[in-house]
């Protein structure tokens, strides 16, 4: 029981390579892209369900996360045809999340991705970002999404900034 969680996650790892090797937008592509989906949400509920949480698994699964991400938005950045500023607009938000994972790495020596309800709250409208985008429309939905992840982003850096220890379950930055 204790290695399900991970193996769920290792799930969203292959998943999302998958998605590399299929026609974006086809059927396989959306089938990939649930699987993923549904294994994030998953494995996160089994190892608190069953209490197997473990440090790996919660970095493993951010990596995960961030794989998952970075594939989604190398496929439909192109796709989509965003204008520059909102290119702009992802890449900082992009540093700002890498500027968080280095001062984590040297503040606390681990990767130190944190699970706040922001960053849930981002994974759960960028997971919809497909569906979001052919009810709303390609700028609605990138400009929310975007709000989203600048908030996020500012709120994880801000948490690594004023933080003594690193508490990954950490929900907000107004909690301890």
């Amino acid at each position: 029981m204790k290695n399900i969680p991970n193996c769920i996650t290792a799930v969203r790892l292959f998943s999302s390579i998958a998605l590399l090797l299929v026609k974006p937008l086809s059927a396989l592509f959306f089938f990939f892209y649930l699987i993923g989906g549904v294994s994030d949400v998953l494995d996160g509920y089994i190892a608190r369900k069953f209490n197997v949480s473990s440090k790996f698994g919660q970095v493993f699964d951010s990596l995960c996360d961030l794989v998952f991400i970075s594939i989604v938005l190398l496929i439909f950045i192109p796709i989509i045809n965003l204008s520059l500023g909102m290119i702009y607009w992802i890449a900082a938000i992009a540093v700002v999340r890498l500027i968080s994972i280095a001062l984590g790495l040297a503040k606390y020596h681990q990767l130190a991705f944190l699970h706040t309800y922001a960053n849930k709250a981002t994974g759960l409208v960028l997971f919809f970002f497909p569906f979001l985008f052919f009810v709303l429309g390609k700028e609605i939905t990138a400009i929310t999404i975007c709000c989203l992840a600048s908030i996020s982003a500012s709120e994880e850096l801000l948490i690594n900034l004023t933080s003594k220890t690193l508490h990954r379950d950490r929900v907000s930055i107004f909690s301890k």
